[in-house]
C-alpha cells in the first residue's frame, strides 16, 4: 500500500493562500452540516429503538428486547475503531475532505439497511441479522467521522479561535441527536402508538438516508486544510509505525475520553430509556425532556469553547473531572426517584452543564497533540477504541445492573470512570499552550 502523502484529486500543488475568515466559516459550516447528518443517523437507531426492538426480535419482556438493541448498538461501537483507523489513514493520506465525503456516504447505505428491512415475523432471523450489518456500517462510519471532523474543523480555525470553532462539532453532533429526537415527537403526534410499531419508526431512517445525500453534495465543496496541503512530502515510514512514537499522546486521548464519553452517553442516549424504564415517565414525557435539555446543552458548547480560548483548555477539564465525580452518584440517585417532569429537566440540565466542560472542548484537545502527518489517526483511532469499550457498552452495563436488581452500580461506575480522566487532566499539559497545530 502507497504510504504517500498525496493532494486530493484535482488539487494543484502550489503555494497555500490565507483563508479569509468568510471562508473559514464556509468551510467549517459546511463540514459541520455534515457532521449533523451523519449523528442523526447514528442516534435515531436510540431514538426510536423502544418503537423497533419488537420488529427485530422475538416476543419477550420489554427489557430483554430493549438489552437485545442494547447490544446491537454496542455491536456497531466495535467497528468505530476500525473506522478510525481506516479512514485516519485515508485522511493523513489522501485528504480531510475526500475522507468525510466517504464517511457520509457510509452512513447513508445503513440507514437504507435498516429502513427497508422487514420484521421478523416476515424473515425471521434474518431480521436482527441485518440490523447488525446496517449498525456495522454505521459504526464504521462514525468511527472515521469523529477524528477527521475534528482535524478539519481544528485546522480551518484560527489559533484564536480555535476551542471556539472546533466546539461546534459536539454543536452538530447533539444537534443531529436533537433533530432525531424533533422527528420522533413529531411522529408520536401525527401517528397513533400502533402506526409508530408498525411502520412509523421506519420514517426516520429514510428521512437519514436523504440527508446524507444532501451532506455528500454540501461535503463536495469544502477546502481542503492549509496544513495538509503544506504536508506535501513523502512520509519516511509507515502511518502506523510514526503513530506508536507518541505513545504518550495515545495514552492521553484514552484517558481524557473515558470519563467524559461515558457521561454524555449516559446523560444523552440512555436517558431517554432511564426515564422509562427506571423512573416510570411516559415515552412522550422523556422524549420532551431529552429534547429540552439537548437544546440548552448544545448552546453551551460554543460558549464554553470560547472559554477555553480565554483561560485554557486544561482548567475547564479539571471543572468537569471534580464535579463529575462529586456529582454523578447524588444526580443518578435523586433522579430515581423524582416525580415532575420540571424535576427530571433540572436534574439533568445540571448534569449535561457540568459534561459540558468535556465535550465541548474534547476535539480540539485530541487535535493539539498530534503532527499533522498523523492527526486524524492519531485522534481518531484511540477515541473510537476508548469510546467503544466505555460508551458503545454504557447502556447495555446500565441495563444490566439493573437487571440483577443493583442499578445504583452503575452510577459508582460511571463515578470511577471520571475520577480516573480527572487524573490524566491534573497531569497533562495545556495543550491550547503547547498546540502542535502551530509549530508542524
Amino acid at each position: 500500500m502507497d504510504n504517500s502523502t498525496t493532494l486530493p484529486a484535482g488539487a494543484i500543488a502550489s503555494p497555500a493562500v490565507e483563508k479569509t475568515t468568510r471562508s473559514r466559516l464556509k468551510a467549517i459550516f459546511s463540514g459541520s452540516v455534515g457532521n449533523m447528518v451523519e449523528w442523526y443517523d447514528w442516534y435515531v437507531y436510540a431514538a426510536f429503538s423502544l418503537y423497533f426492538a419488537k420488529a427485530f426480535f422475538p416476543s419477550g419482556d420489554t427489557t430483554a428486547q430493549l438489552l437485545n438493541t442494547a447490544a446491537i448498538f454496542a455491536v456497531g461501537f466495535l467497528m468505530r475503531p476500525i473506522g478510525g483507523w481506516l479512514m485516519g489513514l485515508y485522511a493523513d493520506r489522501k485528504g480531510r475532505k475526500a475522507a468525510l465525503m466517504v464517511s457520509v456516504l457510509m452512513m447513508c447505505f445503513g440507514s437504507l439497511i435498516i429502513a427497508l428491512t422487514p420484521s421478523y415475523e416476515t424473515i425471521g432471523v434474518a431480521a436482527p441479522i441485518l440490523l447488525i450489518v446496517a449498525r456495522l456500517l454505521q459504526g464504521l462510519s462514525v468511527g472515521g467521522e469523529y477524528g477527521t471532523s475534528a482535524t478539519y474543523l481544528s485546522e480551518m480555525a484560527t489559533k484564536e479561535r480555535r476551542g471556539f470553532f472546533a466546539s461546534f462539532q459536539y454543536v452538530t453532533l447533539i444537534s443531529g441527536q436533537l433533530i432525531a429526537l424533533g422527528v420522533l415527537i413529531v411522529l408520536q403526534q401525527t401517528l397513533t402508538t400502533e402506526q409508530l410499531y408498525s411502520w412509523g419508526w421506519r420514517v426516520p431512517f429514510v428521512i437519514g438516508a436523504l440527508c446524507a445525500v444532501v451532506a455528500l453534495y454540501l461535503r463536495r465543496g469544502m477546502e481542503e486544510t492549509e496544513s495538509f496541503t503544506k504536508k506535501q512530502e513523502k512520509p519516511k515510514e509507515p502511518l502506523m509505525r510514526t503513530l506508536m512514537r507518541h505513545p504518550k499522546e495515545l495514552l492521553t486521548v484514552v484517558g481524557l475520553t473515558m470519563g467524559g464519553c461515558l457521561a454524555f452517553y449516559t446523560y444523552t442516549t440512555y436517558m431517554q430509556k432511564y426515564l422509562v424504564n427506571t423512573v416510570g415517565m411516559s415515552i412522550s414525557d422523556s422524549t420532551s425532556i431529552s429534547a429540552a435539555t439537548l437544546f440548552l446543552y448544545m448552546c453551551l458548547q460554543p460558549v464554553i469553547g470560547s472559554l477555553s480560548d480565554k483561560i485554557g483548555r486544561r482548567p475547564i477539564l479539571i471543572a468537569f473531572g471534580v464535579l463529575g465525580t462529586i456529582c454523578t452518584v447524588p444526580i443518578l440517585t435523586t433522579l430515581h426517584t423524582i416525580e415532575t417532569w420540571w424535576g427530571a429537566f433540572f436534574l439533568i440540565m445540571a448534569a449535561l452543564i457540568i459534561v459540558s466542560g468535556y465535550t465541548s472542548i474534547n476535539a480540539v484537545v485530541k487535535a493539539e497533540l498530534f503532527p499533522t502527518e498523523i492527526r486524524a489517526l492519531g485522534v481518531g483511532l484511540p477515541y473510537a477504541l476508548t469510546v467503544s469499550i466505555f460508551g458503545g457498552t454504557a447502556e447495555y452495563i446500565a441495563l444490566w445492573f439493573k437487571s440483577i436488581g443493583m442499578e445504583s452500580g452503575y452510577y459508582w461506575y460511571v463515578t470511577a470512570c471520571i475520577a480516573c480522566s480527572l487524573l490524566v487532566y491534573v497531569f497533562m499539559k495545556d495543550t491550547q499552550k503547547h498546540s502542535r497545530i502551530e509549530t508542524d
